[in-house]
Parts: structure tokens; C-alpha cells; sequence
């Protein structure tokens, strides 16, 4: 009965095969053949975007409200002065429940009532609805 190591006897002793026709691949490279692969594409980023957070919108009661509207009005008064203000507001998240508040100071451009934004002079443009607190300096 053979064993299972005396299969290959008859091939064990042979000479190394070269190819005549290509050249031999480097150390350097045949290593590379057995480095790990990416088997889960995408997957680090998933867990990336699920592990990052945000916040909820914090809805404006009517005093608050009222106050941003009053402090929005005096800004439209001043709009040829130009006056500098910091505006905080929130930015939904593009690709999750949520979001964030920014804060942004300079100086405004103009109101859009039409578009219901806030044009800052940096080009930013802050929606109103969006708007959570207005500082008005000098």
C-alpha cells in the first residue's frame, strides 16, 4: 500500500522548471502575490460614516423664535451699513439623520426674503428657517 507521501517520488528530485521564455519574477514582486486584499470593499468607510456623529435640530420655541425674527429685522435696517453679525445655524447631514450647527461672523450682504437666505459677504449663504441665534456687533 503507498502512502500519501510517495505520491510525488517520481517528481520530488527534479530539477527546478525555468522558463526560456519569461523572465523570472523578483522576490519583491512573488511576495506581493500573498499580501492581504481588501475582501470587504468600502467596508472601513462604512463603519467610518456610522461611528460619525451628529446632532438633532433643536426646535426654535416662540420666544426664540421671536427674537431671531427681531434681531433679523434690525440687520434689514442696517443692510447699507453692512453690519457685521455671527449667525448660528444648522446644516443637515447630506448622508444621515441629523446634522450640525456652524457658526459663521462676518459681515452681511444682504437678506433674500425671496430665497429665504441670509447672503454673507464670504459667499455663504444661511438659510433663515435654519437659523437657531444672531449676534449683532456694534
Amino acid at each position: 500500500m503507498k502512502m500519501a507521501s510517495d505520491k510525488y517520488d517520481d517528481i520530488i528530485r527534479l530539477a527546478h522548471h525555468v522558463s526560456a521564455s519569461r523572465p523570472q519574477m523578483p522576490v519583491s514582486e512573488r511576495a506581493a502575490q500573498f499580501s492581504p486584499f481588501a475582501a470587504l470593499t468600502g467596508y472601513e468607510a462604512t463603519i467610518r460614516e456610522t461611528g460619525r456623529l451628529t446632532e438633532e435640530r433643536i426646535d426654535l420655541d416662540e420666544d426664540m423664535a421671536a427674537e431671531v425674527n427681531e434681531k433679523l429685522q434690525m440687520v434689514q435696517e442696517r443692510i447699507e451699513e453692512q453690519p457685521e453679525v455671527s449667525i448660528t445655524y444648522f446644516l443637515p447631514d447630506q448622508k444621515k439623520a441629523g446634522g450640525a450647527y456652524i457658526t459663521v461672523t462676518g459681515r452681511i450682504r444682504k437678506i433674500d426674503q425671496y430665497k429665504g437666505t441670509v447672503n454673507m459677504h464670504d459667499g455663504t449663504n444661511v438659510p433663515i428657517r435654519e437659523i437657531k441665534e444672531i449676534c449683532l456687533f456694534s
